[in-house]
């Protein structure tokens, strides 16, 4: 079976993981707007973020941003840069970055 690297067969999958992403950090940046109240200091924002529900609810928030990047930056890719061995190169370099930023969160969030 020979893999496809652009074209509409992307298309349901990447529109449902837009939108639930967006969903996802609307959801989160409503919480923390509205629902969570405002720490006042350092030490209550370290106390916030030392709970371990506040720990998963920030990456899920962070890995929903990076899906979303991901989707949309390979959308774009696949429009704009034709050779195929240079969407490829982009490609890599963007998930190699966006894993690292997930990598990046994990460390501050569950650094101690």
């Amino acid at each position: 079976m020979k893999r496809v690297t652009v074209g509409a067969h992307y298309g349901l999958k990447d529109w449902l993981a837009q939108r639930v992403t967006a969903l996802v950090m609307l959801a989160y940046v409503v919480f923390f707007l509205v629902v969570l109240p405002r720490p006042a200091s350092y030490a209550a924002w370290k106390a916030l973020f030392a709970q371990g529900w506040m720990r998963v609810a920030t990456f899920v928030f962070v890995a929903s941003v990076l899906i979303h990047a991901w989707v949309g930056l390979r959308e774009i890719l696949m429009d704009y840069a034709k050779p195929a061995g240079l969407r490829f190169a982009l490609e890599a370099a963007v998930a190699v970055l966006l894993i690292g930023y997930a990598g990046w969160a994990m460390q501050i969030l569950w650094r101690g």
